[in-house]
């Protein structure tokens, strides 16, 4: 088996640090935000937030020509602070949330590649989801 390479993405976004976390765990919003391009959508999300508990995103083109389950199980769950959790495929991926200062707050996530697409376009996937997540976020009002 190849060595998995791990890729780390950020970003600080301009809210408290309770919004962030709410906006990033909570179904509803997650609906809103995980898409990497206006072509793609979540149609829908399930979230059991706990060790052991899973997630899964229905991850769907726009043209409902194609889709794919993002799927995996969580391994660590602090809040407001800490996400770890496996894919379904084995691979890793770890996100953590720390507060700058009472309306800003640093989104640090680090991800297990995988073989099929390079690691360019992984990184700038991941990273236009969470920029997607960022622009939600300070969009939205609780």
């Amino acid at each position: 088996m190849p060595n998995k390479t791990a890729i780390t993405i950020e970003t600080t976004v301009h809210a408290p640090l309770e919004k962030v976390w709410e906006f990033w765990t909570t179904p509803h919003h997650i609906m809103q935000w995980n898409n990497a391009s206006d072509d793609w959508y979540t149609p829908r999300a399930e979230n059991d937030l706990k060790v052991g508990g899973q997630f899964l995103y229905r991850m769907q083109a726009s043209s409902g020509m194609t889709g794919f389950d993002f799927v995996g199980t969580y391994d660590e769950v602090e809040k407001n602070s800490v996400i770890a959790y496996t894919m379904g495929d084995g691979r890793k991926a770890k996100i953590t949330f720390s507060k700058i200062q009472d309306n800003e707050t640093k989104i640090v996530e680090t991800f297990e590649t995988e073989n099929a697409n390079s690691i360019e376009l992984q990184r700038s996937g991941w990273q236009a989801i969470l920029d997607n997540f960022k622009k939600y976020t300070e969009e939205n009002n609780l």
